[in-house]
């Protein structure tokens, strides 16, 4: 029987950039299989009194730098700080949820973060999402309206219902059974605890 770990992450996290652009061919190398999931990261940090880095300007500073060094560290593309908050109705997040569903979520998901990150825009916006469905192939219209649906709306929150009941309260967060792993720079430690027990 395969190892598997649960990737826990919204699309509008920042440090997830790095996580999504590496976990999937450090997962293959480790001969984990890896489980995308998104769910609403923002609605466990409003519940949590988990104030976002947007309302801190010194953090907020401190966290670009970051995010640019370890970009850099992994031989990641960075262009300059991209628009931060994003996707405030959780589209891109409900796409991904389908995607997840269909089997196409990792794919999607890098887009979205090369569409925010590297183009610069908002990946929940709509001819954003449009325009990033179509080159993966996807018909926009019919994915966003499927993404609408209450089938993959209610699939979202119960995604966000198991984080609540793990104990999650960021993104990216690795969990191997009942062990929790939060972000991006605890993949690898994720990887290896997986693989040990």
């Amino acid at each position: 029987m395969s190892k598997q770990l649960d990737f826990f992450y919204f699309i509008g996290s920042t440090y997830t950039y790095l996580a999504v652009m590496r976990a999937e061919e450090l997962a293959r190398q480790a001969g984990v299989s890896l489980n995308w999931r998104p769910f609403s990261v923002r609605t466990l940090m409003r519940e949590q009194e988990n104030i976002p880095f947007s309302s801190k300007p010194l953090k907020l500073k401190y966290m670009w730098r970051d995010v640019e060094r370890r970009a850099e560290r992994h031989g990641l593309d960075w262009r300059d700080v991209p628009k931060y908050p994003i996707d405030a109705e959780e589209r891109a997040n409900r796409v991904a949820t389908l995607a997840a569903m269909e089997g196409w979520c990792p794919q999607f998901t890098r887009a979205a973060y090369r569409t925010w990150f590297l183009e610069g825009q908002d990946p929940g916006e709509q001819a954003a999402l449009a325009a990033l469905l179509a080159e993966l192939g996807k018909d926009p219209q019919s994915v966003i309206a499927a993404a609408d649906e209450t089938t993959v709306r209610e699939q979202y929150l119960a995604e966000t219902d198991t984080a609540r009941q793990l104990g999650l309260f960021g993104s990216p967060t690795f969990v191997c059974g009942s062990e929790l792993f939060w972000g991006d720079d605890r993949l690898e430690d994720a990887l290896a605890w997986c693989l040990a027990h």
